[in-house]
This record gives C-alpha cells, structure tokens and sequence, in this order.
C-alpha cells in the first residue's frame, strides 16, 4: 500500500507516517518509480506506535515496541525492553497521581479553612 492508503488505515496522515520514517520507526520499500510501499506489519507498527503515544510513550520510548514487532512478535509488549518501558511508564504514571494527589488534599484542606473561618472584611458599596 502506498503511504496515503497507510495514513487512512491507520487513522493519521501522511506526514505523521514520513515523520515517523524519519525517526526510523517505519520502514517503506520503494517502488520502481520511487513511491513509498508500505505493507500490513507498517501498518501495525503504526498503530502500535499511536497507542503507545495515546499513553503518554514519546517516540523514543516507542522504539523498543517497534523492535519487537520487528523481531516477529505478535505485540510489541513481549520483549524485555517492551516490558521495562512499561514499568518505567507506570511508575512516572504512579509519580504523577501520587502529585496530585497531594495538591488536591492540600487544595482541599485550605478550602475547608476558609469555609470553616468568617471573613474578615465586609465590602460594601
């Protein structure tokens, strides 16, 4: 398939594919006449590399996904570098929540004191 049929398929654009070809993410063959032909593991590798990013996964942290897929792994999750990118991503996932966690109880606390004291200054016009 050529990269407008890849775009469509995988939901992005054409440009998105050429970046993520520049990244050496995706890899094309060319045509006799130079045209870019993609074929169903891009297509998958694409994808893979979409929900990676809808995860928070920039592209460097795509790279080992891709490298499994390539390897000939149904996923992209199986390989120990997959699986360490994982745990790396939950646990600055957990670091995040644990954040705001914290604001959102000290947030908390300082809206009940002031709902809990009396004004101090009446306005009046």
């Amino acid at each position: 398939m050529r990269i407008g049929e890849l775009a469509e398929r995988a939901g992005t654009s054409t440009r998105t594919i050429r970046y993520y070809e520049q990244h050496g993410l995706v890899q094309p063959a060319r045509s006799a006449n130079g045209y870019r032909v993609f074929d169903e593991q891009e297509l998958e590798i694409v994808r893979k590399i979409r929900a990676l990013l809808e995860l928070g996964f920039d592209l460097v942290d795509a790279r080992p996904f891709v490298t499994c897929l390539r390897s000939g792994h149904q996923s992209g999750d199986e390989c120990p570098e997959s699986v360490e990118s994982l745990r790396a991503k939950l646990a600055e996932i957990d670091e995040a929540i644990d954040k705001l966690s914290t604001a959102r109880q000290q947030l908390s606390a300082r809206i009940r004191a002031v709902a809990e004291t009396p004004p101090k200054c009446e306005f009046s016009l």
